[in-house]
């Protein structure tokens, strides 16, 4: 297996200009990953492959402001834990003429990386670029399921900014590849409810930032069921202290709690991280937060990776349930917690401890509907 051709679409990294005169110590990110720096790595055995893009343009700001290294140089002084994942940095995908040419060198990447089975993660600049991710999924002709964290639902038609608009072709362009969408932690006062309403039309779940923060467990098994997820940075609240947030949105602990479930989904195959701008980011906070999201990343995968198989009978306890005249089995993991439940199709699909109660208590619970008025 060869990635070499990649590297005609991959700026290298040069560690010493990203680390300034910071030492990178034994143990710490910076000396445990693969690097594209002379040398392209050999990507074989990568379970990571980590890769940044710079272009901006789709916010409607220049090509390059966003500044990935920055979160490069914090995430290498990170200590690394989990020797059993080996992770590569390949570079930056090079900024094209057009923000259409930058979205075809980030799909040639991605698509490349996904097929061969390797989890891509892309340090993005504007939000739009998860629209190239997307259509690397598309090329191969693979239906998925996808989620999005993001303060805003960019469905704006009427935006001519690439960044608020580019949902509508992602879940609506023919053909289309997407099966099922989740989008958590909109921020009302920014979403018109006619998105909603279309949202919903469409059979879509969104969870409003309020919600998700008063129990954000239920996210798990939403995220649990997701090929690919995107993390706008827009997200973010004030409390993570990066000028152009908004004084609502989840801390940087949430954030963290966010990406370990992604982590802890062994299907999910692409995470995108949109929206740095080193502008905004003066005392490096958010750089700091970013790179930490990528460690919980890497710590949920670990975790993740503990799970049975679902036929493993003895790993997991069964509990068989009828609520409003239907039976059902509940399964629940005895090594990571995790709960699933059985659809009239015989498919386990993922649940929470909540929906468990709920069904118990002879309610049906709003997962099992939406997933029934979806089949």
């Amino acid at each position: 297996m060869s990635f070499y051709s990649l590297t005609d679409f991959l700026e290298p990294i040069h560690l010493a200009t990203i680390t300034g005169d910071v030492e990178v110590k034994e143990g710490q990110m910076g000396r445990s990953l693969g690097m594209y720096e002379d040398e392209f790595p050999d990507l074989t055995d990568t379970d990571i492959v980590i890769a940044g893009c710079d272009d901006l343009r789709g916010d409607g700001n220049p090509a390059d402001l966003a500044g990935i290294n920055r979160i490069r140089k914090e995430f290498y002084a990170l200590y690394f834990w989990h020797k059993d994942i080996r992770i590569a940095d390949i570079g930056n995908i090079k900024r094209g003429e057009n923000l259409s040419d930058t979205y075809a060198a980030v799909k040639t990447v991605a698509e490349e990386l996904i097929k061969n089975g390797k989890i891509f993660i892309l340090l993005g600049g504007s939000h739009d670029l998860s629209l190239a991710v997307y259509e690397a999924y598309r090329s191969m002709c693979k239906i998925i399921e996808a989620t999005g964290v993001d303060a805003y639902i960019d469905l704006s038609i009427d935006n001519p900014v690439k960044s608020k608009n580019f949902l509508m072709e992602m879940l609506t362009g023919e053909p289309n590849f997407i099966r099922h969408y989740n989008h958590i932690g909109f921020q009302s006062y920014y979403v018109h409810p006619h998105m909603l309403e279309t949202m919903d039309k469409l059979r879509f779940d969104c969870y409003r930032l309020g919600k998700v923060k008063e129990n954000i467990e239920e996210m798990e098994p939403a995220i649990r069921s997701s090929d690919f997820m995107s993390f706008d940075l827009a997200a973010l609240g004030s409390a993570t202290f990066w000028e152009g947030s908004s004084p609502n949105g989840f801390n940087g602990e949430e954030a963290c709690t966010l990406m370990r479930y992604a982590g802890m989904n062994e299907k999910m195959k692409a995470i995108g991280i949109y929206g740095y701008n080193q502008q905004q980011d003066p005392f490096n906070n958010l750089a700091k937060q970013v790179s930490q999201m990528l460690w919980y990343y890497i710590d949920g995968l670990h975790f993740g990776r503990t799970e049975a198989a679902l036929d493993d009978k003895e790993m997991f306890i069964e509990c068989h349930l009828a609520f409003a005249a239907i039976e059902s089995t509940f399964i629940k993991s005895r090594k990571t917690g995790r709960w699933w439940m059985k659809m009239p199709d015989g498919q386990y699909v993922p649940c929470s401890y909540n929906d468990f109660n709920l069904a118990g208590e002879n309610e049906i619970p709003e997962r099992w509907l939406r997933l029934q008025e979806r089949n």
